[in-house]
């Protein structure tokens, strides 16, 4: 199957890079809605005009469908436009700069990932570069790119950035971390995740459907819904599961984590001070069984 952007003309590419970097200079390309001028000032999101790049390279630790055999080629972009408690990747995400990348670099990186055998190209934490990541595939495709693209995130994403992706993101990997806003705002300082998130679910779902995977099972179109179960928040993973299985289906490709661990300032906190339970998790993985959700990955937790 042909990577989406390779399909997509230079005329609407070249539109669409426009737009988006037009966008910088009010940056409202999260739904924290900054409008600081990000060629000038830093943004929430603490990120300016280049793209910061904390890492680049194969990743095993994905879905099947995204690392395979060969690996994913994860490129780890710095900052993030929230600020979770409990980030599992605080260095990258909260607390230290990274190198800045020109388009021209950027393009390369990918061209190196896709040279090295990747099965597509993982763009992690991309939601405060989506222009500069446009900039940098534009030059790629002229010289070669022609891999899968992946988008993970948060989840927390401005629907209409989302609709401008159409025909570029072969894949979203997406989380849904919260059911209610009052939880969102306690522990990743957001007042409006939850609705902003179903908007980008539906939009991401829109665009690319279910899961398709080639022969090897390797993915090549569609959305997969990721959740993080964390230690005393049954209730919450509940809701979500609910919402997913009522409103989009529980024939999508659920992403069940357990990987939960007292990271950066979590141990302050009353519940995530500590990791998951078995039993936790077990709850929520019966939870989904009861759902009918039969495209679930699970992970082991002993």
């Amino acid at each position: 199957m042909t990577a989406s952007y390779l399909r997509l003309s230079e005329t609407e590419f070249k539109y669409k890079i426009k737009l988006l970097t037009n966008r910088l200079n009010h940056c409202d390309l999260c739904p924290r809605n900054c409008n600081i001028n990000r060629n000038k000032e830093l943004g929430f999101c603490k990120s300016g005009r280049l793209a910061g790049v904390a890492s680049a390279t194969l990743h095993f630790g994905e879905e099947p469908p995204i690392s395979g055999e060969k690996g994913s080629g994860a490129v780890f972009f710095h900052h993030c436009t929230l600020q979770c408690l409990y980030c599992q990747n605080y260095p990258i995400s909260q607390m230290h700069d990274f190198p800045l990348q020109s388009k021209e670099k950027l393009a390369k990186t990918f061209l190196h990932l896709q040279k090295q055998g990747s099965h597509n190209i993982n763009l992690v934490t991309p939601t405060h570069f989506v222009p500069q990541i446009l900039e940098a595939l534009y030059i790629a495709r002229e010289e070669g790119l022609n891999i899968p693209l992946v988008y993970n995130s948060s989840g927390y994403e401005s629907s209409d950035v989302i609709e401008l992706l159409k025909n570029i993101i072969d894949i979203y990997v997406l989380d849904m971390k919260y059911s209610d806003n009052t939880l969102a705002k306690s522990l990743s300082h957001v007042n409006n995740y939850v609705e902003e998130n179903q908007k980008t679910i539906m939009a991401a779902f829109k665009q690319t459907g279910f899961l398709k995977t080639n022969k090897e099972g390797i993915g090549e179109k569609g959305l997969i819904i990721r959740h993080l179960v964390l230690p005393g928040y049954i209730k919450n993973s509940k809701n979500i599961l609910d919402y997913i299985g009522t409103n989009i289906s529980p024939n999508i490709t659920l992403s069940l984590m357990s990987q939960y661990f007292p990271a950066y300032r979590a141990r302050t906190h009353k519940s995530l001070h500590r990791k998951l339970t078995p039993e936790e998790y077990e709850i929520i993985v019966q939870y989904a069984i009861k759902l009918n959700f039969n495209n679930a990955f699970i992970q082991n937790l002993s």
